[in-house]
């Protein structure tokens, strides 16, 4: 049984949808986490990295999983906010490795914080520091402090330290995303019941 499969029967969901978009910079390990969501049998040995962009939307039980993998040009970035009205939560990947790129995705997380879909909301986010197994990875502490977390004060968000490859860090997301994704946005509101 995979993550998803896990997440959507903690939730209780029969029947319902949730949206999670899962976003980040390219080579931040976006294709790799979300293999290991998927369940076992869903799941591919080979991961190659995306090239341009695109999106793969699956359904584990109840759970409706829309992922976007796009490649580090800023010109599809901008693509992104055309999915954010439907998405009920957010897994933001960052390269912990990739100290020079953290200021991009800083960037990226601003933007996607001040949009209109998103600003008002009290959408969570989760943040997957991914690739602590590197040798130049800086903590999720670390990276919290380089993409200035403590500043959002109106979503709920988490860190979790991760290694997508082992699957390490990312059991404890799928909990605390489990636990904080009906509860924080209205228009799950349905789901609640």
């Amino acid at each position: 049984m995979g993550l998803l499969d896990r997440l959507s029967g903690l939730l209780g969901l029969k029947k319902k949808e949730v949206h999670v978009l899962c976003l980040g910079l390219d080579n931040s390990g976006k294709t790799t986490i979300i293999n290991k969501l998927k369940p076992s049998n869903a799941q591919t040995q080979d991961i190659v990295p995306t090239i341009g962009f695109s999106i793969e939307k699956f359904k584990s039980s109840s759970l409706s999983f829309t992922v976007f993998d796009m490649s580090g040009q800023g010109r599809y970035r901008n693509l992104w906010e055309h999915y954010y009205k439907d998405g009920q939560a957010i897994i933001f990947v960052i390269d912990s490795s990739d100290r020079l790129r953290m200021v991009v995705a800083k960037e990226e997380l601003d933007t996607l914080l001040n949009h209109p879909d998103i600003k008002h909301r009290r959408i969570p986010i989760l943040f997957f520091a991914n690739k602590m197994d590197l040798r130049d990875a800086v903590t999720s502490v670390k990276v919290s402090q380089l993409l200035c977390l403590e500043n959002i004060k109106d979503k709920p968000w988490h860190i979790c330290a991760s290694d997508a490859i082992k699957g390490e860090g990312l059991q404890e997301g799928v909990d605390w995303l489990q636990e904080n994704t009906l509860q924080s946005d209205p228009s799950c509101e349905d789901m609640k019941r």
